[in-house]
């Protein structure tokens, strides 16, 4: 059978046996010695640098041709990774429609982030020039786009870490990553093209390959709700086929190919640019396959890249400075932080100033861009060797000095992440933060009056003296995308005014308010605030209390002890069993599944797939343990 497949038995499997052997003992050993705050990457490529000098020094140049051909492979796979990272309906979101310029230009993350990113390049480019009086740069410009480089995959991470990826200031952050990466990448590929080729007309080739973008996006917008695809997909994608895996992979190298058929350069913005466009199918729904995705390339291919960077590294190459390479590369990382720091001013105005330096500091991170740009800065010969090596020793030194200096600098939050925030302090709204401070979830209140505030306070509750309709209120408190705001002022017509503070100033989606009239209804609606009419509810109760007055008084006396959660299974360990299977807490029991658009009572034999959001009635012990057993 070996015969008839033409498979040779003569490779040396060694040498891959000893990157992938770093690969696994890199993560182990920090986990070990509780080092998991540095990232695993910085290890990988200093260990590189080792086995290169003991253990990889006489490889054999075919052993040696395939670990740069995965090492590559790697690089490809993580530009196709730091793409789907990118949240595209985030950055769409942001898209400026009519702007006011007194109000709205400088709150817009969008906007925020393509001025930052210009910001960027402009102090790149004087710092380059200022670094050009100490060591030759053979090209300014393209120097100065590597310096503009940034990591989202360094930033994501850290701001997961602080819970602080669905507030304002994260959003902001992450946005400001997303379009450095996004532009560093296009910029980087006409620029190699054209210090490659000249201007020649071959430069709108490029526009092939946002043409395919737009295709597959216009193909995939129209056949990905086709039922019958939906039903293969479904069938196969937990199979043995791994499907959705297949036409992962399939996508990236379509966009890898078109970019080579384009010229050499451009393959690292199709494997982004096919990451972006996955990104745009998968939506909020994305989580099982990026899953799998990240498990094949963190798990295999990404690590192969940066440990075959640290064998490639060669120290040697920094003697070309001489007596200057100190104070080189002393300047290049002062430089490095300058760029991204100065241009942090701008968030000035809307976190103040202690946030805008700290943000400065984490997207000063930089890691595989830079590396990046570095290398097909070198092959193009606008880089000397020197500088290769230093730019990869500053990839190692700012993405770990980024995120240490920003957790030093960043305030600490008062007020958690998805902290529910009560407009006035009325019976009600006291009631409704007890209630939240039963379920463990976090709550402030709002009130403008100084004696009903000290009241409040002294029970114990959070509060704090602030105006509603003022928008610098909900920005101290860190309001996030997942915070709900309760609207009850105690007036109809300030809650209107507030909803619409809310919406149309601060973009936010999650808003409660109360409604004793249709004419109130109707405006609360028209700005798509959750209402709530409190003439049917209290009809609705009195109801269940006449007709059902044991129901009625079993909600009310167990109210703290049980209560309904649903619950998203994102344990891939759960995906593909049954519900018989699984062992709920004893004071827990599963009462309705969704899936899609479709609900429905599961039994015993009902099987659960990923992505099934569980309904289920129980204590709270019983819920936190239905939340780590199954999301």
């Amino acid at each position: 059978m070996l015969h008839l497949l033409s498979i040779s038995l003569n490779f040396d499997y060694l040498p891959l046996l000893v990157v992938i052997g770093l690969a696994w003992l890199i993560p182990m050993a920090l986990s070990i010695f509780r080092m998991e705050k540095i990232p695993s990457v910085i290890v990988e490529i200093l260990a590189g640098y080792l086995a290169g000098r003991f253990f990889l020094l006489n490889i054999d140049p075919d052993s040696l041709k395939i670990l740069e051909f995965l090492g590559l492979t790697g690089f490809v796979f993580l530009m196709f990774l730091s793409g789907l990272e990118i949240d595209v309906d985030q950055v769409i979101y942001s898209i400026p429609g009519k702007l006011n310029f007194n109000r709205n230009l400088l709150s817009n993350h969008l906007v925020i982030a393509v001025l930052f990113f210009c910001a960027t390049i402009l102090f790149a480019y004087a710092g380059t020039k200022l670094l050009s009086l100490l060591v030759e740069i053979r090209n300014n410009w393209y120097f100065a786009l590597i310096m503009c480089t940034t990591s989202v995959g360094i930033i994501l991470p850290v701001l997961k870490n602080n819970g602080q990826t669905t507030s304002s200031y994260g959003q902001t952050l992450i946005i400001s990553a997303s379009v450095a990466d996004i532009l560093s990448i296009i910029l980087f590929t006409f620029t190699a093209f054209i210090i490659k080729n000249g201007l020649r007309i071959e430069i709108t080739y490029f526009l092939l390959l946002f043409l395919f973008f737009y295709i597959f996006y216009w193909l995939g917008s129209r056949i990905r709700n086709l039922s019958f695809l939906k039903k293969i997909y479904f069938r196969l994608s937990h199979a043995a086929s791994q499907l959705s895996i297949r036409g992962a992979i399939l996508l990236l190298l379509i966009f890898v190919v078109i970019g080579q058929y384009i010229s050499h350069e451009v393959i690292l913005l199709g494997a982004f640019a096919s990451g972006v466009l996955l990104s745009l199918f998968l939506h909020k729904g994305r989580s099982l396959l990026v899953l799998k995705l990240d498990g094949l390339g963190y798990g295999f291919f990404i690590p192969v890249f940066f440990i075959m960077v640290g064998v490639k590294f060669d120290p040697s190459s920094l003697k070309e400075f001489e007596l200057t390479l100190i104070p080189f590369l002393a300047l290049l990382l002062l430089l490095l932080f300058a760029v991204k720091i100065i241009p942090a001013f701008l968030l000035t105005s809307q976190y103040g100033l202690t946030k805008s330096v700290a943000a400065g500091f984490l997207l000063s991170s930089r890691l595989s861009l830079i590396i990046a740009a570095s290398a097909i800065g070198l092959e193009l010969g606008v880089i000397s060797p020197g500088i290769n090596a230093s730019f990869v020793l500053m990839a190692i030194a700012t993405c770990f000095l980024g995120p240490v200096l920003y957790n030093m600098i960043r305030p600490k939050e008062k007020y958690p992440p998805g902290t529910t925030i009560i407009v006035g302090g009325s019976s009600k709204g006291v009631l409704l933060a007890r209630r939240l401070n039963i379920h463990g979830k976090p709550s402030v209140i709002i009130e403008i009056d100084d004696k009903r505030f000290k009241d409040i306070s002294s029970k114990g509750l959070n509060a704090i003296l602030s105006d509603g309709l003022d928008p610098g209120t909900f920005r101290k408190l860190g309001m996030t995308n997942s915070s709900y705001v309760v609207v009850d002022s105690g007036n109809e017509e300030v809650n209107v005014k507030i909803c619409e503070t809310l919406r149309k100033d601060l973009n936010h989606e999650k808003i409660i308010s109360m409604a004793n009239g249709s004419a109130i209804e109707q405006q609360l609606k028209r700005l798509d605030v959750e209402t709530i009419d409190v003439r049917r509810l209290m009809a609705t109760t009195i109801e269940t209390l006449i007709i059902r007055p044991a129901t009625y008084h079993a909600l009310i006396e167990t109210f703290e002890n049980f209560s309904i959660e649903a619950i998203t299974i994102g344990n891939p360990e759960i995906d593909g069993r049954k519900v018989k299977e699984i062992a709920f807490h004893k004071d827990a029991i599963l009462i309705m599944a969704k899936t899609d658009d479709n609900m429905f009572i599961p039994h015993g034999e009902t099987f659960l797939r990923a992505g099934n959001v569980l309904y289920i009635l129980g204590t709270g012990t019983a819920l936190e343990n239905a939340r780590e057993r199954l999301g």
